[in-house]
Protein backbone atom coordinates (compact mmCIF):
# COMPACT_ATOMS: atom_id res chain seq x y z
CA UNK A 1 0.00 0.00 0.00
CA UNK A 2 1.52 3.24 -1.19
CA UNK A 3 1.49 5.75 1.57
CA UNK A 4 1.93 9.53 1.55
CA UNK A 5 4.87 10.82 4.16
CA UNK A 6 5.36 14.68 5.29
CA UNK A 7 8.57 15.15 6.31
CA UNK A 8 9.19 18.28 8.73
CA UNK A 9 13.01 19.55 8.34
CA UNK A 10 13.83 21.95 10.99
CA UNK A 11 17.06 22.67 10.15
CA UNK A 12 18.41 26.14 9.73
CA UNK A 13 20.76 24.99 7.29
CA UNK A 14 19.67 23.48 3.68
CA UNK A 15 22.04 20.48 3.50
CA UNK A 16 22.72 20.69 7.14
CA UNK A 17 22.70 17.22 9.28
CA UNK A 18 19.54 16.77 9.94
CA UNK A 19 18.34 18.06 6.62
CA UNK A 20 20.58 15.64 4.80
CA UNK A 21 19.51 12.57 6.87
CA UNK A 22 15.84 13.72 5.77
CA UNK A 23 16.94 13.42 2.16
CA UNK A 24 18.34 10.10 3.01
CA UNK A 25 14.78 8.58 4.90
CA UNK A 26 13.01 10.05 1.04
CA UNK A 27 15.69 7.87 -0.84
CA UNK A 28 14.28 4.97 1.29
CA UNK A 29 10.81 5.71 0.88
CA UNK A 30 10.61 6.62 -2.46
CA UNK A 31 12.33 3.69 -3.28
CA UNK A 32 9.58 1.41 -2.53
CA UNK A 33 6.79 3.80 -4.19
CA UNK A 34 6.02 6.21 -1.25
CA UNK A 35 4.55 9.70 -1.90
CA UNK A 36 6.59 11.82 -0.04
CA UNK A 37 7.11 15.48 0.46
CA UNK A 38 9.17 17.60 2.22
CA UNK A 39 8.72 20.59 4.59
CA UNK A 40 12.01 22.79 5.22
CA UNK A 41 10.53 24.90 8.27
CA UNK A 42 13.16 27.41 7.57
CA UNK A 43 11.67 28.46 4.47
CA UNK A 44 8.44 28.94 6.07
CA UNK A 45 6.63 31.81 7.48
CA UNK A 46 5.35 30.29 11.01
CA UNK A 47 5.11 32.75 14.02
CA UNK A 48 4.68 31.12 17.06
CA UNK A 49 1.37 30.98 18.67
CA UNK A 50 -0.15 33.75 20.71
CA UNK A 51 -1.60 31.55 22.76
CA UNK A 52 -5.25 33.36 22.27
CA UNK A 53 -7.12 30.05 22.46
CA UNK A 54 -9.42 31.20 19.48
CA UNK A 55 -8.25 27.75 17.80
CA UNK A 56 -10.27 25.98 20.60
CA UNK A 57 -13.46 26.73 19.04
CA UNK A 58 -13.08 27.25 15.22
CA UNK A 59 -9.79 24.56 14.99
CA UNK A 60 -8.66 27.21 13.11
CA UNK A 61 -5.48 29.89 14.01
CA UNK A 62 -6.20 33.51 13.86
CA UNK A 63 -2.30 34.38 12.18
CA UNK A 64 -2.24 33.91 8.14
CA UNK A 65 0.83 32.31 7.74
CA UNK A 66 1.91 29.07 6.40
CA UNK A 67 1.26 26.74 8.81
CA UNK A 68 -2.27 26.76 7.67
CA UNK A 69 -1.17 24.49 4.51
CA UNK A 70 1.05 22.28 6.59
CA UNK A 71 -1.52 21.40 9.13
CA UNK A 72 -3.53 20.37 5.59
CA UNK A 73 -0.72 18.23 4.90
CA UNK A 74 -0.45 16.41 8.12
CA UNK A 75 -3.78 16.02 7.75
CA UNK A 76 -3.85 14.41 4.32
CA UNK A 77 -0.72 11.83 5.41
CA UNK A 78 -0.33 8.71 6.93
CA UNK A 79 3.71 9.19 7.88
CA UNK A 80 4.96 11.96 9.55
CA UNK A 81 8.52 12.62 10.18
CA UNK A 82 9.85 15.13 12.33
CA UNK A 83 13.79 15.88 12.24
CA UNK A 84 15.55 18.32 14.29
CA UNK A 85 19.09 19.30 15.53
CA UNK A 86 19.47 19.38 19.31
CA UNK A 87 19.91 22.62 20.10
CA UNK A 88 20.72 22.65 24.07
CA UNK A 89 19.44 19.32 25.37
CA UNK A 90 16.35 19.62 22.85
CA UNK A 91 15.32 20.65 19.26
CA UNK A 92 15.47 23.78 17.93
CA UNK A 93 13.55 27.05 17.90
CA UNK A 94 11.55 25.90 14.10
CA UNK A 95 10.76 22.53 15.55
CA UNK A 96 9.22 23.63 18.86
CA UNK A 97 7.28 26.62 17.41
CA UNK A 98 5.91 24.09 14.41
CA UNK A 99 4.96 21.92 17.57
CA UNK A 100 3.43 24.66 19.38
CA UNK A 101 1.34 25.40 16.55
CA UNK A 102 -0.39 22.20 16.10
CA UNK A 103 -2.94 23.21 18.50
CA UNK A 104 -5.73 24.06 16.37
CA UNK A 105 -5.78 20.67 14.28
CA UNK A 106 -4.63 18.58 17.03
CA UNK A 107 -7.30 16.45 17.74
CA UNK A 108 -7.12 15.79 13.87
CA UNK A 109 -4.04 14.22 13.77
CA UNK A 110 -4.68 11.02 14.58
CA UNK A 111 -3.69 7.16 13.38
CA UNK A 112 -0.19 8.33 11.87
CA UNK A 113 2.91 6.67 12.10
CA UNK A 114 5.69 8.82 13.42
CA UNK A 115 9.70 8.71 12.52
CA UNK A 116 12.23 11.14 14.32
CA UNK A 117 15.32 12.35 12.94
CA UNK A 118 17.78 14.33 15.32
CA UNK A 119 21.15 15.06 15.27
CA UNK A 120 23.43 16.02 17.87
CA UNK A 121 27.35 17.39 17.58
CA UNK A 122 27.91 15.41 21.03
CA UNK A 123 28.48 11.42 20.54
CA UNK A 124 26.67 11.28 24.08
CA UNK A 125 23.52 9.53 22.76
CA UNK A 126 21.66 10.68 25.86
CA UNK A 127 21.39 14.45 24.59
CA UNK A 128 19.85 13.44 21.52
CA UNK A 129 17.13 11.45 23.51
CA UNK A 130 15.97 14.09 25.32
CA UNK A 131 15.20 15.45 22.26
CA UNK A 132 13.06 12.68 20.89
CA UNK A 133 11.15 12.92 24.45
CA UNK A 134 10.14 16.54 23.28
CA UNK A 135 8.73 14.91 20.34
CA UNK A 136 7.13 12.13 22.15
CA UNK A 137 5.24 15.14 24.61
CA UNK A 138 3.93 16.14 21.29
CA UNK A 139 2.51 12.85 19.89
CA UNK A 140 1.33 11.83 23.58
CA UNK A 141 -1.28 14.00 22.74
CA UNK A 142 -2.56 12.94 19.59
CA UNK A 143 -4.85 9.97 19.40
CA UNK A 144 -3.88 6.46 17.96
CA UNK A 145 -0.33 8.26 16.51
CA UNK A 146 2.37 5.08 17.00
CA UNK A 147 6.43 6.04 17.25
CA UNK A 148 7.82 3.73 14.13
CA UNK A 149 11.41 4.78 14.89
CA UNK A 150 14.10 6.71 15.47
CA UNK A 151 17.53 8.29 13.47
CA UNK A 152 20.63 9.28 16.04
CA UNK A 153 22.73 11.30 14.19
CA UNK A 154 25.24 12.00 16.56
CA UNK A 155 28.81 13.04 16.39
CA UNK A 156 28.27 15.63 13.75
CA UNK A 157 28.95 18.98 13.89
CA UNK A 158 29.94 20.58 11.29
CA UNK A 159 27.69 20.66 8.15
CA UNK A 160 28.21 17.37 6.16
CA UNK A 161 29.33 15.60 8.67
CA UNK A 162 26.51 13.05 9.62
CA UNK A 163 27.37 11.24 5.78
CA UNK A 164 30.34 9.98 7.69
CA UNK A 165 28.31 8.29 10.24
CA UNK A 166 25.81 5.31 10.11
CA UNK A 167 23.22 7.34 10.87
CA UNK A 168 22.78 7.35 6.73
CA UNK A 169 21.78 3.55 6.59
CA UNK A 170 20.07 3.80 9.10
CA UNK A 171 17.89 6.58 8.13
CA UNK A 172 17.43 4.91 4.51
CA UNK A 173 16.67 1.75 5.66
CA UNK A 174 14.05 3.37 8.29
CA UNK A 175 12.54 5.12 5.19
CA UNK A 176 12.42 1.87 3.20
CA UNK A 177 10.52 0.00 5.98
CA UNK A 178 7.49 2.88 6.21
Amino acid sequence: MTKRVLVVSASPRRGGNSDILCDEFIKGAESIGHHVEKVFLNDMDIRYCRGCGACEATHKCVQKDDMTDILDKISSSNVIVLASPVYFYTVNGQMKTFIDRCIPKYMEITEKEFYFIVTAATKDVSAAERAVECFRGFTDCLENCVEKGIVYGIGAWQKGDIKKTKAMNVAFNMGKSV
